[in-house]
């Protein structure tokens, strides 16, 4: 399955991707489909459909009650940054205002001249779970989308605290898909996850190389706080940050930043000045 919010006359909708078409749900966003205890016996339609080329992407779930992110979680990023691997995931929030649909511009605030690129895999929770089991967590688990969680190094690194660098207004696109899976393909298989700026690939693993992977997220996370429907987490960034290159590079006014992951889709943002 395979579903996205898109932006229509009056708000937005959920839709179900059906090969070339978008099938219109009676859900306002994937996040209401989600909510529905009912939504993986076949959400109620409303006879509208679109052609895919074309689909106005809002971000995939516009009010998550969480966004929980993890960093240092991809091993190859962890030794690119001269750290151990940790014992314990490394968690930090976003809020929602800092969430844009799949092909939405990226700003670059004034306040910050080390705006940074991280592809990640995110991970949509699809049913209300509290202090749960791997076998639990796996059951929870909703489905996948795409993640660039833009970071301002400068407001991240002035304090030991990540939370500053991390939710600026606007950076962060998320979607465009919500694309149902095995657990086994992210974990086992792997998918392939890359980024691009300006056409230049700077970012290219597997999922394989994640240090907790999404099942053992979810049952961490779920030991802390209870995760809900449409709630997100971001699973980390790989290797080929730019903050790490030598010299560094940080995004700029009119850089195309594509970022993609095998059997998901792609997120193409244009970082424009603010």
């Amino acid at each position: 399955m395979k579903l996205a919010t898109i932006r229509v006359s009056g708000g937005t909708r959920a839709v179900r991707i059906d090969g070339d078409q978008a099938v219109e749900l009676d859900y306002l966003d994937v996040g209401a489909v989600l909510a529905d205890p009912s939504w993986k016996s076949g959400a109620k339609e409303t006879g509208n459909t679109y052609s895919v080329d074309g689909l106005n992407y809002a971000t995939l779930v516009p009010s998550p009650s969480k966004i929980i992110c993890v960093g240092l979680n991809y091993r190859n990023h962890i030794l690119e940054m001269g750290r151990e691997l940790p014992t314990y995931p490394t968690l930090f929030a976003k809020f929602t205002d800092s969430l844009i649909g799949a092909n939405d511009d990226i700003a670059l605030t004034k306040a910050s001249v080390m705006m940074d690129w991280e592809a990640e895999l995110g991970v949509v929770v699809g049913s209300t779970v509290r202090n749960c089991s791997e076998e639990e967590a796996a059951e929870a688990i909703a489905g996948f989308t795409i993640v660039n969680d833009v970071t301002a190094r400068d407001w991240q690194n002035r304090t030991l605290q990540w939370l500053q660098g991390k939710t600026f207004e606007a950076s962060t696109p998320v979607g465009p898909h919500l694309v149902a899976m095995e657990i086994s393909k992210v974990t086992d298989e792997g998918l392939d996850l890359s980024c691009e700026v300006n056409g230049e690939i700077v970012q290219q693993t597997s999922t394989k190389d994640l240090v907790f992977n999404p099942v053992a997220l979810v049952s961490y996370i779920s030991q802390i706080t209870t995760l809900r429907p449409g709630d997100l987490i971001a699973t980390g960034t790989p290797g080929g940050v730019g903050h790490a290159r030598k010299p560094p590079r940080y995004l700029k006014d009119g850089d195309r930043l594509v970022t993609r992951i095998e059997g998901i889709g792609e997120l193409t943002n244009i970082c424009r000045n603010v």
